[in-house]
């Protein structure tokens, strides 16, 4: 995929989804509230959130393009050296990534 352009890109495109600036120059992307995936400064990297399975996955396929991140409960978060991840996984990588965070508005 490339970079942080290209992640900014599918993220922004989905509902309820803001980049907000991080420490460290890091860039981080929220929806509900809820940070669901962040870019390093040096956009070389980015860690997803994911399950806990799906990190094991990844990881054991592919780990030159993906290693763990740090886990929480049933969360495993993913990172993903971008220049080397395939576009088509990255964007469904970062959409589960949002699915996982979002909540939909409450209807008064």
């Amino acid at each position: 995929m490339g970079g942080l352009d290209d992640v900014r890109r599918t993220l922004l495109a989905l509902p309820d989804t803001e980049e907000v600036p991080g420490r460290n120059g890091h860039t981080y992307f929220r929806t509900s509230g809820t940070i669901f995936t962040w870019v390093t400064e040096d956009e070389r990297k980015a860690m997803v959130k994911a399950m806990r399975a799906e990190q094991t996955a990844l990881v054991a396929e592919a780990p030159e393009i993906y290693e763990p991140g740090y886990s929480s409960g049933r969360f495993g978060w993913v990172v993903v050296h971008l220049a080397k991840a395939p576009a088509d996984e990255l964007a469904e990588l970062l959409n589960e990534a949002w699915r996982l965070t979002h909540r939909p508005p409450r209807q008064r």
